[in-house]
């Protein structure tokens, strides 16, 4: 699906043109949005927009890094975003020059929607065009970033209280799970903070220069976000590191108190052994208390054991 959305000199907006209607007249700046595109619709970006080849195959092989490229007479952008349902990378490719833009996504994309539906309420299109609606995607996109981030910091909050007590086991899957997630939000933020710092320092986006001050938010919003992920990527190292030493640590006190309760039935299955040696030269054996005998021997021996253990704090 391709929506066109055009100004004229009277400010007014143009709505439902054809792409062969769009180039006869002569518009003071125009969007045009590829929503979804099929191979036929792909096609007018070589003809009769002329975008560079290599633009063009950028948009058709998806999952590209975010990046800026410059072209004869317009600059192309590769933005990216995470899908807050799947957390799939999805991509937005922007053409943009000093009285139009276009932009190419094979996923719906909220973002866009939003931007092209405020656009229409607009009161005023004097002080809208290109450079406007291209900042106001570029930040819908990094706006996104911050409920999936904020959605990780509960999650990683609730791991660290655990006040339903779940088994480490879970525990310990869903804070791998955390990982992952800021891992994913790392490969996107990292290089769309790079990007944005390029389009800051940029002499040959001059329109962009004119709201450098609102370019710069968005790089203010993106440093946080990337400080905002490297804390919370220590943060789960000294959560699992915390779970792993808790794990051994039980675990030592298990095989403590086992290898306790085995040495106390040491000296109890020596003198069981030796009673069970079937010599006929032990007098012991015909004593008529031997039995009894043997029994409180090995109960004194034992609970002597287990006291002195006791008091040594080895169960503890």
């Amino acid at each position: 699906m391709i929506r066109i959305l055009a100004v004229d000199n009277n400010n007014q907006i143009t709505l439902g043109l054809e792409i062969t209607e769009l180039m006869k007249k002569d518009y003071v700046w125009y969007w045009v949005d590829f929503d979804r595109p099929d191979s036929k619709e792909t096609e007018l970006l070589s003809d009769p927009f002329h975008f560079h080849p290599l633009a063009i195959e950028d948009c058709l092989h998806t999952l590209q890094r975010p990046k800026l490229d410059y072209y004869e007479n317009h600059a192309f952008f590769v933005f990216q975003l995470l899908n807050k349902e799947s957390w799939t990378r999805e991509e937005v490719d922007v053409f943009f020059s000093e009285n139009y833009m276009v932009t190419y996504h094979n996923q719906e994309s909220g973002e866009i929607n939003k931007v092209w539906e405020r656009l229409l309420k607009a009161d005023n299109l004097k002080k809208c065009n290109a450079s406007l609606v291209f900042y106001e995607i570029l930040d819908k996109i990094v706006d996104s970033y911050f409920p999936l981030m904020e959605m990780v910091e509960d999650g990683l909050n609730q791991i660290d209280e655990n006040s339903e007590n779940k088994p480490a086991e879970l525990l310990l899957g869903n804070l791998f799970k955390a990982r992952h997630h800021l891992l994913l939000l790392r490969r996107v933020i990292f290089p769309m903070r790079d990007l944005v710092y390029r389009i800051l320092n940029s002499e040959r986006l001059s329109s962009v220069q004119l709201r450098k001050e609102y370019f710069a938010n968005i790089y203010d919003h993106l440093i946080r976000l990337a400080e905002m992920v490297e804390a919370n990527r220590e943060f789960t190292t000294d959560i699992r590191e915390s779970y792993l030493t808790l794990n051994s640590t039980q675990t030592n006190h298990v095989m403590k108190v086992l290898t306790v309760i085995t040495t106390i039935f040491m000296p109890l299955t020596f003198i069981a052994g030796i009673y069970g040696m079937n010599f006929e030269n032990m007098p012991e054996l015909s004593w008529h208390y031997g039995y009894y005998g043997a029994i409180f021997l090995m109960f004194i021996i034992g609970m002597g054991m287990y006291l002195w253990f006791l008091k040594k704090g080895w169960f503890k």
